[in-house]
């Protein structure tokens, strides 16, 4: 409390900011498998079958498809293990991030 008359305590606000979200994009190639891509959804990306699918159908049509959209380390961290698997299973599956 305050000797003062009339004086008040105040609190700073603190202005919280949310982090900045990016895409994780698959991009297509001749030589990595379909299956391989809807695994990599599935397991990496937490996909049911059918978005899988999509996704990867998406990917082989466009050029390019949307795995998820996560703040900055994670998507990073699920770059670096798609490229690890893909290059374990001898694919050249790329991916990439992209702000939102």
């Amino acid at each position: 409390m305050s000797d003062k008359k009339g004086s008040t305590a105040t609190k700073d606000r603190i202005e919280v900011q949310e982090p900045s979200l990016y895409k994780v994009l698959l991009h297509n190639d001749d030589y990595t498998s379909m299956e391989f891509v809807i695994s990599i959804l599935e397991n990496v990306f937490r996909k049911d079958t059918a978005e899988a699918s999509r996704i990867m159908m998406n990917v082989h049509e466009e050029g390019v498809g949307v795995a998820g959209i996560f703040i900055r380390d994670i998507c990073e961290t699920k770059v670096a293990i798609v490229h690890d698997l893909a290059q374990q299973n001898e694919y050249p599956l790329r991916c990439s991030i992209e702000k939102v």
